[in-house]
C-alpha cells in the first residue's frame, strides 16, 4: 500500500507546475495560485477528516475512496486541458489527500499497536519512498521520450495499485480502538476531541513549528524547477524535477531506516531538528548555482528533512495523544496547518518571484525555516517518555545500613 501511496500522496506538485508553465504558459502567480488551491482545500478537510477516521470502521473502503478521485483528477487535468478543470482537479485531490496520510496512520496503528508503531513506521516510510523513487524514474523515462503529459497517467496507475493493496488488508485486522490511539477515557472523564487536542500545550508548540517548517520547505522543489524549466521545455523540466525527487527519496529511505532504529532511544527531538536545520541550508545552496547537476545533489538534502519529518511527525503526535482516543483528530488538525504552510509556501514564494527574482524567493524561505528551528529548539518538550527516562540519572538508592 505505502509503495504505490508514495506517488499518490505526493499530489501533481512540482510536476503540474512545470506542466502549466512550460506546456501551457501560465504566469508564475496564476500558478501559485493552482498549487495552492490542492493545499488551501486540505486545510478545510483535515480536520474533519480526522474526527471521521477516529469514527468510522470502514477505512479501507476509504481509503479506496480517496485514492481513486486522485487517480481520476490526475487524468482529467491532461484529458481536459482547461483552467476550470484544473482547478476543480486540483481542489479534488486536496480533498482526497487530506484522508489519505491519516488513514495510513491510522490503519498501520490499528493492525501492529502502539510498541510495534515506530517499527512499522519506519519500514512504511521507506517502502513509500521506494514507490517514490521507482514512479520518478518512469515520468523522467516518459518526459524525455517526449510523452510529458505521462506522468499524469502514471499517477492513476499508481492509484489503481494503491486499491488493490488496500482491499487486500482484512478489515477485521484492523483495531478500530488502537486505530485512534487508544480509549476516550482522559483521567476518568470523557472528553470532546478539540478539548483534548487543544488542552494540550505541546501540541500547540508542535503546531507552529510544523507550520513554519512547511511554510519553509513546500515551495523550494516548484521554484527550483521552474527556474531551470525557464530556458527549455516541460519534458526536460519534469526529467529534472523527476531527477531531484529520486536523489531526495534515495535518502530518505535511509532517513527511515536512521529514524526506525533511533527515535525510541535517541528521542524525537534531536531528530526533528536535524531536519528543521536543512532546510535554510538547502535554500541559501539553491541562489548558488544554476547548474543541474548540483541542483539535483542540492535536492538530496531534502530527503534528509521530510524523511525525518515523515516519521517523527507521526511518532511525536502518537506520543502526545496517546490513550486519547484522539490520534487522527490531533494528526487531522495539525496536518490542517501543514497545508496552510505549504499554500502559503507556495502563494507567497510564487508572488516574490514575480515581484522581485528566484534568489529573494529562497532567501525568504530560508528566514521562515531559522525562525521555526529556533522555536523549537526552545520552546518544545522530547515527548519519548521512554528516551527522556534513558537520558535521566537513576533515582538514589536507599542508605546502607550503619
Amino acid at each position: 500500500m505505502n509503495f504505490f501511496a508514495g506517488d499518490v500522496t505526493a499530489g501533481l506538485g512540482p510536476y503540474l507546475a512545470i506542466y502549466l508553465l512550460a506546456q501551457l504558459h501560465w504566469q508564475p502567480g496564476s500558478i501559485g495560485l493552482v498549487l495552492a488551491l490542492g493545499s488551501i482545500v486540505t486545510v478545510v478537510v483535515q480536520t474533519p477528516a480526522g474526527v471521521l477516521i477516529d469514527w468510522t470502521t470502514r477505512k479501507r473502503e476509504l481509503m479506496v475512496l480517496c485514492a481513486g478521485v486522485v487517480g481520476a483528477a490526475a487524468l482529467l487535468i491532461v484529458i481536459a486541458d482547461h483552467p476550470f478543470v484544473i482547478f476543480g482537479a486540483q481542489a479534488s485531490i486536496g480533498a482526497a489527500l487530506a484522508f489519505l496520510g491519516p488513514l495510513i496512520a491510522a490503519i498501520t496503528l490499528g493492525v501492529v499497536g502502539r510498541e510495534m508503531f515506530t517499527r512499522q513506521t519506519s519500514a512504511n516510510q521507506a517502502w513509500n519512498h521506494g514507490g517514490n523513487v521507482f514512479a520518478a524514474a518512469l515520468a523522467a523515462g516518459l518526459a524525455l521520450a517526449g510523452y510529458t503529459a505521462g506522468v499524469f497517467v502514471l499517477i492513476a496507475v499508481m492509484a489503481v495499485g494503491m486499491i488493490v493493496s488496500t482491499l487486500m488488508v482484512k478489515g477485521s485486522e484492523i483495531d478500530n480502538d488502537a486505530a485512534r490511539g487508544g480509549t476516550e477515557l482522559v483521567s476518568g472523564k470523557k472528553q470532546s476531541g478539540f478539548a483534548v487536542v487543544a488542552a494540550e500545550r505541546s501540541l500547540l508548540i508542535f503546531a507552529v513549528c510544523i507550520t513554519l517548517f512547511h511554510f519553509a520547505n513546500a515551495a523550494m522543489l516548484p521554484l527550483v524547477s521552474q527556474k531551470l524549466a525557464l530556458g527549455g521545455d516541460s519534458g526536460t523540466g519534469i526529467a529534472f524535477t523527476s531527477a531531484c525527487i529520486i536523489a531526495a527519496q534515495f535518502v530518505m529511505i535511509g532517513m527511515a531506516a536512521l529514524c526506525g532504529a533511533t527515535a525510541d532511544t535517541w528521542g524525537r527531538k534531536p531528530l526533528f531538528l536535524l531536519a528543521f536545520a536543512i532546510l535554510p541550508i538547502r535554500a541559501i545552496l539553491y541562489t548558488l548555482t544554476d547548474n543541474s547537476v548540483l541542483l539535483v545533489a542540492i535536492q538530496a538534502l531534502d530527503g534528509v528533512a521530510n524523511g525525518i519529518f515523515a516519521i517523527l511527525f507521526l511518532l511525536i503526535v502518537a506520543d502526545l495523544t496517546n490513550g486519547t482516543g484522539r490520534f487522527n483528530l490531533a494528526q487531522g488538525a495539525l496536518a490542517t496547518l501543514v497545508g496552510v504552510g505549504a499554500s502559503l509556501s507556495n502563494l507567497v514564494a510564487e508572488e516574490i518571484v514575480q515581484a522581485v527574482s528566484y534568489d529573494a524567493a529562497f532567501y525568504a524561505l530560508a528566514l521562515v525555516a531559522v525562525v521555526g528551528a529556533t522555536l523549537f529548539l526552545f520552546l518544545m518538550p522530547e515527548t519519548a517518555a521512554h528516551a527522556k527516562k534513558g537520558r535521566e540519572p537513576d533515582p538514589p538508592g536507599p542508605e546502607p545500613a550503619a
